[in-house]
């Protein structure tokens, strides 16, 4: 995998930040109101966003060695550079959806509907969070919650064509989104007000569609 898509993918998650606010805001908000006072802040936040980076790094091995098998094909089809079409397509979008200039990215995560309905359930077992396991638990599950940001991620994981590749795809990606998720544990307000921001979510989303076209550049070069 190269490392510029590493760095791209490192990018998404950090300029994601303003999806990120409305997405795990509230979950995030709830954890911080119920935190037992024997446990320090931070410990809980980490491990939350732990389990949920490696719930991500799981779907991204998924997701790779899918896009490995399918590369079994190339004989017959030019199954890589279909992948990499797609994924760089989704960025763009991706890009348009923060900017605040089209919802399609929000018709992916109906594809995890399934998925999260047979999960929802045990996360609210996990809820008051009292300890670090538990908090690593739940953040474990709530690394499967439908989301069009992750799923167009997991789009590159799947055209990096190993499973390896895949992984550290999301690796990177889940890295990107934990300063947000962490600083919006002890700022929240603060931070909604300024992600929400109609000229920072056009900048990010602009910066993240741009990975997307010089993608599509690269591409057509070739």
């Amino acid at each position: 995998m190269p490392e510029v898509s590493l760095i791209s993918a490192l990018l998404v998650g950090l300029l994601g930040g303003t999806h990120c606010v409305g997405m795990c805001g509230g979950i995030v908000g709830a954890i911080s109101l119920q935190m037992p006072g024997n446990v320090p802040q931070w410990r809980i936040h980490l491990a939350y966003n732990l389990g949920r980076i490696a719930s991500y790094g799981a779907a991204g091995v998924l997701a790779g060695a899918a896009g490995a098998g399918s590369l079994l094909l190339s004989d017959m089809l030019p199954v890589k550079v279909i992948l990499y079409l797609i994924a760089n397509l989704l960025l763009v979008f991706l890009g348009l959806y923060l900017a605040g200039l089209s919802h399609a990215v929000v018709q992916l995560e109906r594809l995890g509907g399934v998925i999260w309905q047979r999960l929802q359930p045990y996360s609210k077992k996990l809820l008051p969070v009292r300890s670090v396991p538990q908090a690593l638990a739940l953040g474990a599950l709530w690394g499967w919650l439908p989301c069009g940001l992750v799923y167009s991620v997991l789009a590159a994981a799947m055209a990096s064509g190993s499973a390896a590749g895949g992984g550290m795809v999301m690796l990177a990606f889940g890295l990107g989104t934990l300063p947000n998720l962490l600083a919006m544990g002890y700022f929240a307000r603060q931070l909604k007000g300024f992600m929400q921001n109609r000229g920072v979510r056009l900048a990010a989303g602009l910066l993240v569609a741009g990975f997307g076209l010089l993608g599509l550049y690269r591409l057509a070069m070739l």
